[in-house]
């Protein structure tokens, strides 16, 4: 990836070297991640240099999700949870207006993950899988579950703890935009008579109403 084309929420400086790691393709989009290494070295400060912060990663030293990831180009999300076992320190990946941020959790925490279903599907024996947002799938014979709904799961078991319907009243979060990080409630739901139609929502603030479409709205809460 050339430098200049960074996200800033990568907090990486633009000069210097031409080339910037690039995310490897996985279960986040390309400028919707950011690189384990780079959380590492520039969120997070563990290490100086790219060689120091590649050092802790391949020792297998930093979980994200549960799991340990020694792939210094791992695309790490939205709400994604990294935890570093040896320093007791946990955080979430969320997102502000400039971007994805990590916010520090307590470590009891960091077994649960908020993820917003994309689309479902039906598989053998009536059996329902949705798919959520961050790659991963879940069985389960509840059709009661619908895309642009979230459910709050358990790491690394994947029950299902909570179901946020996207509804009048949910918790909700602005993901893409302008309004990007904003936070509030949904107000009203405004669906489209026809499929090449967005349909908006109504997001209820402290600031006042925002209107956005579907597609940016993130419902739920940790």
């Amino acid at each position: 990836m050339k430098r200049y084309s960074i996200p800033k929420f990568w907090k990486m400086s633009k000069k210097g070297k031409k080339f910037a790691i690039t995310p490897r393709p996985g279960p986040h989009k390309k400028t919707e991640c950011i690189p384990l290494l780079v959380v590492i070295r520039n969120i997070l400060n563990l290490g100086e240099t790219s060689k120091e912060a590649k050092g802790i990663i391949k020792k297998g030293e930093i979980l994200v999700d549960k799991k340990p990831r020694k792939d210094p180009k791992y695309p790490v999300g939205l709400m994604d949870v990294i935890e570093i076992p040896s320093a007791k320190k946990a955080y979430r990946v969320v997102i502000e207006n400039q971007g994805l941020t990590l916010k520090e959790i307590k470590p009891e925490e960091a077994n649960k993950k908020l993820c917003r279903i994309q689309n479902k599907t039906t598989v053998k024996s009536g059996v329902i899988q949705l798919n959520l947002h961050d790659g991963r799938n879940i069985l389960t014979e509840n059709n009661s579950y619908k895309p642009n709904d979230s459910v709050l799961i358990e790491l690394p078991s994947q029950k299902i703890l909570k179901h946020f319907k996207f509804e009048k009243g949910a918790p909700a979060t602005i993901v893409s935009g302008r309004n990007l990080g904003t936070k509030g409630k949904i107000k009203e739901i405004k669906d489209r008579k026809t499929m090449m139609e967005t349909s908006l929502v109504i997001i209820e603030t402290t600031n006042g109403d925002i209107e956005t479409i579907k597609d940016y709205v993130f419902v739920g809460e940790v």
